[in-house]
């Protein structure tokens, strides 16, 4: 099974889970692969709570901190980057 939607003779497609293959309850947030409530964990650490699959959890774990520290690298170092460039040149210009 690929895990996409699976076409029925008596309704529309249904996303079906692409580990048991069982009517996906939604997508996971990482991968976004269709999962059902059983092959799902819930994220610990955000604001919302998010379906992980079971094989992004156990590559990542469930909490969000990393995301979260990467986030906050990104805005921070090019901060503490300008902010050193400020003070070299200010210490330049006082020469």
């Amino acid at each position: 099974m690929s895990g996409g939607l699976i076409s029925h003779n008596d309704g529309p497609p249904v996303a079906r889970c692409v580990r048991c293959s069982a009517v996906a309850a939604g997508p996971c947030a990482r991968c976004h692969a269709p999962v059902c409530g059983d092959c799902c964990v819930l994220t610990e650490g955000g604001a919302r709570v998010w379906a992980i699959c079971l094989a992004c959890e156990d590559r990542g774990g469930r909490s969000l901190r990393r995301g979260w520290i990467t986030l906050l690298g990104w805005i921070a170092v090019p901060i503490a980057g300008l902010a050193a460039l400020v003070a070299l040149l200010e210490w330049f210009a006082r020469k």
